[in-house]
């Protein structure tokens, strides 16, 4: 072998070696427990750009010696591997609301991001807490993630029963809902939860310098490999909001919410582009709600989707009915019907290829091809069942359907 070739390849083996190391490793992590307070950034975006400018001379060196190892070694290399390597960036963070207690399920769910995505790509990650989280959280979580991790508390403001609702029927409401045996209708924490997603998290100090983030919750599971990067194809396709799973929301947690919606569509007409998703959860042109929502504890999207114009006035109408607490409003449908009113249609996205589960619904494809980098059962999958609203928004976008999707149906 000439020594140019074997020096290049020794150069881009060290370098390689190195950059895996850096992703398996402990990521950087910050604490910040008060509202508010920020940190600074790391060196592992400085080191990432030596690797790839090494990547590509050693590229070029092969290229003028002919060196036909240097070549064989980048064969090797996964498709991820390769595309982070030669890929900029989005500005975008992972982020997970999270108790103390939630460590444990939430490791599972950080190991498999890493493994099916992030361990090429190093993402930071956020975690927020309305306590400040303990040592023990923080010294696990921040071993596990390969990118800068940061941990916030939760402003008393956003957390917790606004001053304007009447606690007595709040409390009355949760006592009826228990004695129906409706889901976490007696929980008190489950409405401040659903609230703050709804209308809080994208305004928390630490989330404020990002342009996009990825949800994950405590004890999912990522069934297939991301080679390529979500946030960079959310920016160049101009899409504000990205799914997995969809499905019809219980009607008895939601009784008012179309009516309150309806009296918001009609002060503000102008918020709505024509061409947006109304169809998707209307088959009446907006007279009633078909309860179809995107299930947000998988959600890609864009921070100032929520932050600013439509959806930000929309939320503080909501807010002020008191669905969350008079009856169960959740995080899912606000966010569904926020995005299909005030986006465009085409800037809503279907991953279909990010196999998926959180309990009790997997997402898992059913295209053959997909699959090769997938480890779910396709009998399982949800997507083409009854309860399903996936058809729906195939329907209304006009796509085209798997092959062979009815197999998959019942």
């Amino acid at each position: 072998m000439q020594r140019p070739t074997r020096l290049a390849i020794t150069v881009l083996v060290s370098l390689f070696v190195l950059w895996k190391l850096m992703t398996f490793g402990k990521g950087g992590s910050s604490s910040v427990d008060t509202p508010g307070s920020s940190t600074g950034t790391g060196t592992g975006g400085k080191v990432k750009q030596a690797v790839k400018g090494a990547y590509d001379a050693t590229v070029q060196l092969k290229d003028s010696v002919g060196g036909g190892r240097v070549q064989e070694y980048l064969s090797g290399l996964s498709e991820g591997a390769k595309y982070a390597m030669n890929t900029p960036r989005a500005n975008a963070t992972f982020v997970t609301l999270a108790r103390n207690s939630d460590l444990h399920e939430i490791v599972k769910s950080i190991r498999n991001v890493e493994d099916r995505f992030n361990h090429n790509f190093n993402y930071p990650w956020v975690f927020l807490n309305d306590v400040p989280f303990d040592d023990e959280f923080k010294r696990v979580t921040s071993a596990m993630c390969s990118g800068k991790v940061e941990y916030g508390v939760i402003p008393d403001d956003h957390w917790g029963m606004p001053s304007f609702i009447d606690k007595d029927k709040a409390a009355e409401t949760r006592k009826q809902m228990g004695k129906d045996k409706i889901i976490y209708g007696d929980s008190e924490s489950y409405r401040y939860m659903c609230r703050y997603e709804s209308g809080f998290f994208y305004r928390h100090p630490l989330m404020m310098k990002y342009e996009y983030y990825w949800r994950v919750e405590p004890s999912i599971e990522m069934y297939c490999d991301v080679d390529y990067d979500p946030f960079v194809f959310m920016k160049e396709n101009n899409k504000v909001y990205g799914f997995t799973i969809s499905l019809y929301e219980y009607e008895s947690t939601i009784k008012t919410l179309w009516e309150e919606t309806k009296k918001f569509m009609k002060k503000r007409p102008e918020l709505m582009p024509k061409n947006n998703l109304l169809e998707f959860i209307s088959e009446d042109g907006g007279d009633t709600y078909n309860k179809c929502h995107f299930w947000s504890n998988f959600e890609i999207a864009k921070l100032d989707f929520w932050r600013k114009g439509a959806y930000a006035e929309y939320f503080d109408h909501l807010d002020q009915a008191g669905g969350f607490f008079y009856e169960r409003w959740g995080d899912a449908p606000i966010h569904s019907i926020g995005a299909a009113l005030f986006a465009e249609k085409d800037q809503i996205h279907w991953f279909s290829d990010m196999g998926y589960y959180h309990v009790p619904f997997t997402h898992c494809p059913v295209d053959p091809k997909m699959r090769e980098k997938c480890h779910c059962d396709v009998k399982e999958s949800f997507d083409w069942k009854g309860w399903s609203c996936t058809p729906r928004f195939h329907d209304v976008m006009k796509l085209e359907r798997p092959a062979n999707w009815k197999d998959h149906s019942n």
